[in-house]
């Protein structure tokens, strides 16, 4: 009996869905849970793997088109065996009587798939094997970039067991020599993160010592002198995000402020092992991430958003954290950061960044954001001024973590481990105090931790 393959929901916001391409042409061969096509989704470019093994014998949903969740995409079934040439029943779409009479927007009803469509696994992006969401775990548990993993399984995937034993390897490879010190694992420096701490090449520094600069490395080359470089999905979304929100929507407004961060600097010297034994690699951005949040809760109007009836203020702080990706750059979202202590938003961060370097995030992790940090200081940069990420009413931009000279408060000079922030906000929502007074909190908080 033939098997149908029925567009999934992608996530709880997430409705419908764009065909990317198809990884197997009608009459192919396919084993259930093989890559069967891709379905673009904002960002996020998911695969949906085959619900079962088997020959395709047809295709109704060509690649480009977008449809609901729910749509009959394909059949897979033995070979000779006889399918329509059409879907036997199409989403239908139904208008719902409203609660104040009239019709609300048409809702779409799909005809019940004989089975229910398979979750689809994770997937490396850039070319990176597919991996489950296991592997995926122990991946991010131990800062590991799974394209670096060999694979075993079918089509190069990578196993537990792969994975597994790369980390003993590593280990024994990486065994400090007699009197030798060497960095653990998940101390390692791991490529496209926006957010390392910037000294993740070296050794802690002393409390009241800046982090050495961070080795930052240029983006690969997009192509030859004279040649017009394509522009990929994920370039136009950023360029007409970008646009919308700096010419068509928000009038802009940097403000600029400086932390003293030898207190964080000291406080992260003193639990990074305790951290590391309990396989959580604790970086910088879980101590901005955790003063942004609660200085949120003290200032709504910064967790907000402008609209024509007003100005909402969101319940939730939800923070998007930028992650530099090889496409360019991607924002996934830690939930209720307010709510999480110390070592869960370092955990919450860990997991993100590293599912957002290999494409395995899932399309409702980079929305719902209520405020946006971006560590632009990872390459060495001091300060910017970022653009809002709509409909947000603001960002935060955190430059390098440098050793200045500064009078301290009793006027003496003394170094110190500074960094400047930059708040970019939307004037129809805030003023310049207002904002000002936001960014104070986050510097006391910074500044007092502990």
């Amino acid at each position: 009996m033939a098997t149908e393959v029925i567009m999934p929901r992608l996530g709880e916001s997430v409705v419908e869905g764009t065909i990317g391409r198809w990884l197997k042409q009608e009459g192919e061969p396919i084993e259930e849970f093989e890559g069967l096509l891709e379905v673009e989704s904002d960002k996020v470019d998911t695969e949906i793997p085959a619900p079962a093994s088997g020959v395709l014998l047809k295709i109704y949903v060509p690649a480009g088109e977008t449809v609901q969740a729910g749509t009959l995409l394909a059949v897979i079934g033995e070979p000779g065996e006889e399918v329509p040439e059409a879907p036997v029943s199409e989403p239908a779409t139904a208008h719902v009587p409203s609660p104040g009479g009239g019709e609300t927007a048409p809702t779409p009803v799909a005809a019940p798939p004989r089975r229910e469509a398979p979750s689809p696994p994770e997937r490396g992006g850039n070319g990176a094997p597919r991996i489950s969401p296991v592997v995926a775990r122990i991946a991010a548990e131990h800062g590991i970039d799974v394209s670096r993993v060999p694979g075993t399984g079918r089509g190069g995937r990578v196993t537990k067991k792969d994975i597994l034993a790369y980390i003993e390897r590593q280990a024994t490879e990486e065994a400090p020599a007699a009197g030798a010190e060497e960095l653990p694992p998940w101390e390692q420096p791991r490529s496209g993160d926006l957010f390392k701490p910037t000294d993740d090449l070296h050794r802690p520094a002393p409390a009241t010592a800046a982090p050495p600069d961070h080795t930052h490395g240029p983006p690969p080359a997009p192509g030859q002198p004279g040649e017009i470089v394509p522009l990929s999905k994920m370039r136009r979304l950023i360029a007409e995000h970008m646009v919308q929100s700096k010419l068509r929507t928000a009038p802009h407004v940097t403000t600029v402020f400086e932390a003293d961060m030898s207190a964080v600097v000291a406080h992260r010297q003193a639990h990074l092992e305790d951290f590391a034994r309990r396989g959580i690699n604790l970086t910088f951005t879980a101590y901005f991430i955790a003063a942004v949040a609660k200085a949120l809760r003290e200032h709504p109007m910064v967790n907000s958003q402008w609209m024509d009836e007003g100005i909402l203020l969101h319940r939730e702080v939800n923070i998007g954290m930028a992650v530099a990706v090889d496409e360019g750059l991607i924002v996934p979202v830690v939930r209720q950061a307010d709510e999480l202590s110390l070592a869960g938003l370092a955990r919450r961060i860990n997991d993100l960044a590293a599912r957002a370097r290999v494409g395995q995030l899932q399309p409702d992790e980079i929305k719902g954001g209520t405020f946006t940090i971006t560590n632009h200081g990872v390459s060495g940069s001091l300060f910017a001024t970022p653009i809002i990420n709509q409909p947000q009413t603001a960002i935060l931009g955190v430059g390098a973590i440098k050793k200045r000279v500064v009078v301290t408060g009793d006027d003496a000079i003394a170094i110190r481990p500074m960094v400047y922030l930059t708040l970019t906000f939307d004037h129809r929502v805030l003023d310049g105090a207002a904002a000002d007074w936001f960014m104070a909190d986050v510097v006391k908080r910074l500044e007092g931790w502990g």
